[in-house]
């Protein structure tokens, strides 16, 4: 069973900065396609991040283009998410996502989630 576990999340003031490990359980986590999720309360889950499988690709949400950057450390099984300049509307429950298959912003295209981590900004 594929298990994936958020960390890093916390309180920070506005202009601060964070990062959010995701650590996979599986030994073939280079293959995966990953990305990160964002579900604030009463609100859709949001696509923030996610990077492909089969070239390292990158994508951003628009909201956060320029101030975060997520990574992949394969030896470690580990994905990050950089985050900088935070603002208030970032505070959201974070999830790791994971697949076989392309990059895609939808919470559909990922068969593995982690439990998340919360993230909360203050003003």
């Amino acid at each position: 069973q594929v298990q994936l576990v958020e960390s890093g999340g916390g309180l920070v003031q506005a202009g601060g900065s964070l990062t959010l490990s995701c650590e996979a359980s599986e030994r073939i986590f280079s293959i995966w396609t990953m990305a990160w999720f964002r579900q604030a309360p009463g609100k859709e889950r949001e696509f923030v991040a996610g990077i492909n499988r089969s070239d390292g690709s990158t994508a951003y949400a628009d909201s956060v283009k320029g101030r975060f950057t997520i990574a992949r450390d394969n030896a470690k099984n580990t994905m990050t998410l950089r985050m900088n300049s935070l603002k208030p509307e970032d505070t959201a429950v974070y999830r790791c996502a994971a697949d076989w298959g392309v990059l895609t912003s939808s919470p559909s295209g990922y068969k593995y989630w982690g439990q998340g981590t919360q993230v909360t900004v203050s003003s």
